[in-house]
């Protein structure tokens, strides 16, 4: 496993592998974290690497709240291959959705109707 730093100043998960640098970008709008690079210098690719970025930002981004949506082609590809992570987040989005139709505190009208 490799050592993952979050530069959250810098919107950057970093990991430096045998003196080569791999890189996660974000961009952050209010809860939204857009993944808009990744890149593992081709010394070191073919480890996981990216992977490994992929998936420190996915468990940052749960742990804040915060929805993803993937720019960069691995990002799309990376949550395409981990459908779970992808289908918790769209089943997050559908209970948001459903609270914003039907607030607790107003619950819709069922049968008749006046």
């Amino acid at each position: 496993m490799t050592e993952i730093n979050h530069d959250a100043a810098a919107h950057q998960f970093i990991a430096i592998v045998e003196g080569q640098r791999a890189v996660l970008d974000y961009t952050l709008s209010g809860d939204l974290m857009t993944i808009t690079h990744t890149g593992v210098a081709p010394s070191i690719a073919g480890r996981g690497i990216a992977g490994e970025l992929m998936h420190a930002a996915l468990e940052v981004a749960r742990a804040r709240g915060w929805k993803v949506t993937p720019a960069c082609s691995y990002a799309v590809s990376y949550m395409r291959k981990n459908s779970d992570w992808d289908k918790r987040h769209q089943d997050e989005l559908l209970d948001e959705a459903l609270e914003e139709t039907f607030p607790a505190s107003d619950p819709p009208s069922i049968g008749n109707s006046s």
